[in-house]
């Protein structure tokens, strides 16, 4: 297997170029290595099979699509009311906005770990840290609403996200004056985040 940690970063961020533009199917270690710009052959030497790339993948997507140190430390600065909840949720959107690529390619994988039980319970418990994760960094901060506001805010964000990345036409004038996807953020956090 092959050493070089800059190569098989190119290689598995163009893995998730491949795998946002084609999905799962069109993953193959050739499109990665033509994506990527390298030789035929080159993604092979730096990966078992795909489920490694897969898992490879999923590591990556977590480094590029979590926040930034710096923003969650000037956000933590204000007060721990909604509307700090609220400038999370739209950090989070802005950060999916700007690495779309990235975002799609973690919807994918959603749908190929429904069709790989190797991958499902792989990324099932990726996933699942992440939210966990979530919940306790709410629950440390003294941030408004228990377990379950973050739970119900996840689930909403994720509807969000899906359609405003995929087919954001859908949510186009759905609630007159109410722009998207800054907007409805506001009307998801309002709804769900008690106000202290």
């Amino acid at each position: 297997m092959a050493g070089n940690p800059e190569r098989r970063a190119a290689l598995i961020d163009a893995g998730i170029e491949v795998l946002a533009r084609e999905g799962a199917r069109g993953l193959t270690f050739r499109a990665v290595d033509a994506e990527a710009g390298v030789p035929v052959g080159t993604a092979s030497n730096y990966f078992t099979g795909r489920d490694d790339l897969f898992r490879q993948i999923d590591t990556r997507l977590h480094v590029r699509l979590a926040p930034d140190p710096e923003v969650i430390a000037e956000l933590m600065t204000r007060p721990k009311d909604r509307s700090l909840v609220t400038a999370f949720m739209h950090d989070l959107m802005a950060r999916a906005t700007r690495d779309r690529t990235g975002y799609l390619a973690l919807l994918e994988m959603r749908l190929e770990a429904n069709r790989r039980p190797e991958l499902r319970s792989s990324f099932t418990k990726s996933v699942r840290g992440d939210l966990e994760e979530g919940m306790e960094f709410h629950r440390n901060a003294g941030l408004p609403g228990g377990d379950e506001v973050v739970v119900v805010l996840y689930l909403a964000m994720l509807g969000l996200l899906l359609e405003h990345l995929t087919l954001p036409e859908v949510l186009d004038g759905v609630l007159p004056g109410v722009g998207v996807p800054d907007g409805l953020v506001e009307r998801i956090a309002g709804r769900i985040v008690p106000e202290a």
